[in-house]
């Protein structure tokens, strides 16, 4: 009897910092349906007078959100397939070989933890610039995908340690080449942590604000979802249930990814720290 009265309180505690947690969220749903007198009037109301999607509308058409979500879902796609195929090979070659000095080398990438992301955004910018790749979506995508990603590195790198070394081995045996022995054999073994680093870079791209804001200053048709929020900005005026229209447009594929792919992110960090 005790103990379902603790469960029972324990939930409904729990219940209740969940509720907070995910207030904001809920919130700037509501808000986008409201007009922006109505915002102000209810403050943290959470039900509208009345559901209207003149917000999204305007947020859409009229902000140029459909040019900016494609351009999102272009640039994101991309840094992940450069990405994952990156980290697997990376991490495929700390697991698989000895070489001189591979101690070394990752020392050197757990290092670059301690490196603060805002003071490589100077260099990245320069070496674009250099090659004629700024103001592009090409140098944009190869900015975002050119990051150190160690944890995705490494947790591929311990994914494909549990896999034995025989597996490769015989189908190299059977005359398989390096590529057919990386992309069907071994990558697909690593369905989880391939799916932890797809959600992973997925958030980190789809948010990223400072590197697209620089690589699109000179080419407004390029901007992603974050930096076309700035839209909805002005000196004079705000339109904050359009901006509220807006965040939601943008979030909502961060939570379908997510709860699509949960379980492969649960099983691909708990396999990697249980090897």
């Amino acid at each position: 009897m005790k103990k379902s009265i603790v469960r029972s309180f324990l939930f409904i505690v729990l219940l209740a910092f969940c509720f907070i947690w995910i207030y904001p969220f809920l919130w700037m749903i509501s808000a986008s349906f409201k007009s922006t007198m109505e915002i102000f009037k209810d403050g943290l109301g959470l039900i509208p007078d009345s559901f209207s999607f003149e917000s999204y509308s305007r947020a859409w058409i009229k902000g140029g959100f459909s040019d900016y979500f494609f351009n999102s879902v272009w640039t994101t796609l991309w840094t992940i397939v450069i990405v994952v195929v990156r980290c697997a090979l990376c991490g495929y070659v700390l697991a698989m070989y000895d070489f001189p000095g591979k101690r070394a080398l990752m020392a050197i990438l757990l290092a670059t933890f301690l490196i603060p992301t805002g003071t490589t955004i100077i260099p990245t910018v320069e070496l674009s610039d250099a090659l004629g790749l700024l103001d592009t979506r090409t140098g944009l995508i190869l900015a975002m995908a050119g990051g150190g990603q160690v944890a995705s590195i490494f947790l591929y790198k311990a994914s494909f340690e549990n896999i034995p070394k025989s597996m490769p081995e015989a189908a190299e045996l059977d005359g398989a080449s390096f590529c057919t022995i990386f992309f069907r054999v071994m990558v697909p073994m690593a369905g989880p942590v391939t799916a932890t680093t797809i959600i992973l870079t997925f958030m980190s791209a789809w948010n990223n604000f400072m590197l697209p804001l620089v690589f699109t200053f000179g080419s407004p048709e390029l901007r992603t979802l974050p930096v076309g929020m700035m839209a909805f900005q002005s000196v004079n005026e705000t339109d904050w249930s359009g901006m509220a229209a807006a965040g939601t447009l943008a979030l909502l594929p961060i939570v379908a990814v997510f709860i699509a792919l949960q379980k492969r992110f649960v099983n691909g960090i708990a396999g990697a720290v249980k090897g």
